[in-house]
């Protein structure tokens, strides 16, 4: 999945990109964006830009809006699907800043399967934001994994994908919308057995949380929250866990190049497995063999 920021950040420099890490919900890119005149667009997903430092202006026109901005660290420009921008000017240069697309189809499937909305009704704003607490938490989320793969990133980037789409329909639609409460009630024995038991037989396979989900007879929202009333960790914490333990146990009883166990669960090199493991377990997968070869 990419953005449209290719064809739109025509001054600028792309410092980094999601591309690789396999996110389905959410695509990411870092840039730095030099002063300039930016081509009108009208863009296919929805884009959540947030500046990550220092200062800026930049002037912008659409959805019929003229919106001027002082931009520093936390603001955020919202862009939805479909909506033109006609005109953007960078004036002060922005050495960097975060832009999150959320493409069209899936935030519609989102609105529809798990808050139960209609999305004809969720029509956001054009818009800009001094500061929003939440925001800033996903964007800070997604940097990190992008900077230090973890053990189930997809699974993360999934869960946040759909917070974010909650927050930005209750918080930046251009109608009031109410997103259905809906308890914590933890799941059920046999439906957490299922899930155990699809996770133990998928568990280094690239799956994401809807097939949790499915296998819980849920949607994705209600899973999430229920599977975490039920074992007091994300289905992300979880599935993590499960495949470092798996990945120590390798490590303790076999030969096998750590090069072989990072790639068999899922990890794109050995130093990011290595970063996350050492955080998990407190030493690195080196260190863990060597003390069982004692």
């Amino acid at each position: 999945m990419l953005g449209h920021s290719v064809d739109k950040y025509v001054t600028g420099r792309l410092l980094d990109t999601s591309n690789d890490l396999r996110w389905s919900t959410l695509h990411a890119e870092r840039w730095s964006h030099m002063p300039g005149e930016l081509p009108s667009l009208t863009p296919r997903d929805t884009e959540i830009a947030v500046q990550l430092g220092g200062r800026t202006f930049v002037e912008r026109v659409g959805d019929g809006r003229r919106q001027k901005t002082h931009g520093h660290r936390g603001t955020i420009w919202l862009c939805p699907a479909g909506i033109e921008e006609n005109y953007i000017n960078i004036a002060d240069p922005m050495v960097d800043c975060l832009h999150m697309f959320m493409p069209a189809h899936p935030f519609e499937q989102t609105m529809l399967r798990d808050l139960d909305i209609d999305p004809a009704r969720c029509e956001l704003r054009y818009d800009v934001i001094p500061q929003d607490p939440f925001i800033e938490y996903v964007a800070s989320r997604v940097l990190d994994e992008m900077e230090h793969e973890t053990a189930a990133g997809r699974l993360l980037i999934e869960t946040l994908g759909i917070a974010l789409a909650a927050h930005l329909v209750h918080r930046y639609s251009a109608a009031t919308i109410r997103i259905p409460e809906s308890g914590d009630k933890p799941l059920d024995r046999r439906r957490l057995e299922r899930v155990e038991n699809y996770i133990t037989a998928h568990l280094f396979e690239d799956f994401a949380v809807a097939d949790l989900a499915s296998a819980a007879c849920m949607s994705v929202a209600h899973f999430t929250r229920s599977f975490r009333a039920a074992t007091g960790r994300t289905p992300y914490e979880y599935v993590s866990g499960r495949r470092l333990e798996r990945a120590k146990h390798r490590l303790m009883t076999e030969d096998t190049p750590i090069s072989e166990i990072a790639a068999a669960i899922g990890f794109s090199s050995q130093a990011n497995f290595t970063r996350a493991f050492r955080k998990a377990m407190g030493v690195t997968p080196a260190q863990m063999r060597a003390s069982a070869q004692k």
